[in-house]
């Protein structure tokens, strides 16, 4: 399993497309920074269709003031554990 770590935002389609290519069942894509971005309801289409679970790190969520419902959050801690439990991680930027 993978950890795929997705900082940039959804001006940044080459970015998204090239980490959506590469996510497989039981991967796991964290949305940080301006990846938080992606969570934001006209993005939810293209979120529900990846074959990975799709997190969101809670303080840049916070930090960017979007408010959002019903998509998981996970909190510094928690984005350690997710390091943990995956084999490997890549990041996209």
């Amino acid at each position: 399993m993978t950890l795929h770590i997705l900082g940039a935002s959804p001006s940044d389609r080459t970015t998204f497309e090239s980490c959506r290519d590469t996510l497989m069942d039981g991967d796991t894509l964290l949305l940080i920074e301006d990846g938080v971005y992606w969570a934001l309801p006209q993005h939810r289409p293209e979120l529900a269709r990846l074959p990975a679970r799709v997190k969101l790190l809670k303080a840049d969520r916070e930090a960017r003031g979007v408010e959002l419902e019903a998509l998981a959050e996970v909190d510094d801690s928690g984005f350690v554990e997710l390091c943990l439990e995956n084999e490997r991680s890549v990041s996209w930027f």
